[in-house]
């Protein structure tokens, strides 16, 4: 929970509540867990929020009945059965008329049991990422939580590296993060962790296998904590071994080309802007067709949040926005190396919160 959560919430219900006349509903029953986490602080695995104007509803289930009514604000309520027959008595006794849902994760089954529970007259309507879209922007104690993970991300990885050695196997890599991770304090990895040897690097997103890494073989570390429910992402390689001069050489482009969106970074700058800096500066190494993902993402409450730093995002980045800078380039057969930082955008800039250094180390 970050600090002062019940006032940070508080906020949050006005915010979005605010927009329930553009959206044309007289409430909102929000069903994304992330999303249902930022309007409660909810961590359990079933759980809705019904907003409405001036108050908010809570669903749980049993399970979760004590420290729901401990630690959330607004009316709880705990449905033995389907939450939705729940959210259906209050619209009821509500007397409400339009519902909004969130149409990109309403669960069809869901939808179906709502619809035909409603009396008569009563209406669905579907609304877009409104709650994700103010996710974006991350107040000052959310900004806080996210670099202690970060911190605490780069501090497993520094364990970590000491143990690293010819034989040891990629699973044992990650298992070893994941280890470290919870020594220093984090809930769990915020994804699974990509451990990748040799040419396992060349794809993106490797998991983690048996092989043993080599003694002249790269290893791709791609790596984030979940700390207090905020994600930190970061993304280092290194060469068990002197690395050979073709390796050395994608290594220096992939560096060029994350400072490059690293320098690119600025409120008011489109999402596209900052992913063409990295694409430009592969070209000049004839790279650019070798990156085959886009420069980054928003991170928060989840690991991948809007924006995405693609092709063509006219997102415009605002002050407070927490994002990752990835550039990598993948050649099959070979391997694949990758360069990520997470970074504040800020008014002037950014800050990069990722402390690791990105000098490519040899062991």
């Amino acid at each position: 929970m970050v600090k002062n959560a019940s006032v940070e919430i508080g906020q949050r219900h006005r915010d979005i509540a605010a927009r329930l006349p553009e959206l044309k509903a007289d409430a909102l029953l929000v069903s994304a867990p992330a999303n249902v986490r930022y309007l409660s602080d909810y961590t359990g695995s079933n759980g809705l929020v019904l907003l409405l104007p001036s108050e908010t509803h809570f669903f749980t289930d049993p399970r979760y009945e004590i420290s729901a009514r401990q630690n959330i604000a607004g009316h709880v309520h705990i449905v033995k059965g389907p939450l939705i027959a729940g959210v259906i008595q209050v619209i009821k006794r509500k007397r409400l008329k339009k519902i909004g849902f969130e149409s990109g994760w309403t669960q069809f089954d869901a939808y179906q049991r709502l619809k035909e529970g409603l009396p008569l007259g009563v209406s669905l309507v579907p609304v877009g990422r409104i709650i994700e879209e103010r996710r974006m922007v991350k107040s000052p104690a959310e900004i806080d939580t996210i670099r202690r993970s970060v911190n605490l991300n780069s501090e497993a990885f520094a364990r970590v590296l000491k143990r690293i050695r010819p034989g040891v196997r990629e699973l044992d890599v990650a298992a070893e993060i994941e280890f470290q991770m919870k020594m220093l304090g984090a809930e769990k990895p915020s994804f699974d962790t990509i451990i990748a040897a040799g040419p396992h690097s060349a794809l993106p997103h490797s998991h983690p296998t048996g092989h043993q890494i080599g003694a002249n073989e790269l290893l791709l570390i791609d790596m984030g904590a979940s700390l207090e429910g905020y994600a930190s992402d970061m993304t280092r390689v290194i060469h068990l071994g002197p690395p050979p001069k073709r390796i050395r050489e994608m290594y220096r482009a992939v560096l060029e080309a994350q400072l490059a969106g690293i320098d690119a970074v600025r409120e008011g700058t489109t999402a596209g802007k900052v992913d063409a800096a990295t694409r430009n500066a592969l070209k000049k190494y004839q790279l650019d067709k070798a990156f085959v993902h886009s420069t980054g993402h928003g991170l928060g409450l989840e690991i991948h949040e809007p924006p995405r730093l693609g092709k063509k995002d006219q997102t415009k980045l605002q002050a407070g926005m927490a994002i990752t800078i990835e550039p990598g380039v993948y050649i099959e057969g070979l391997a694949g190396i990758r360069i990520e930082d997470t970074v504040l955008v800020t008014k002037n800039g950014c800050e990069v919160l990722t402390p690791t250094s990105k000098e490519f180390v040899h062991l």
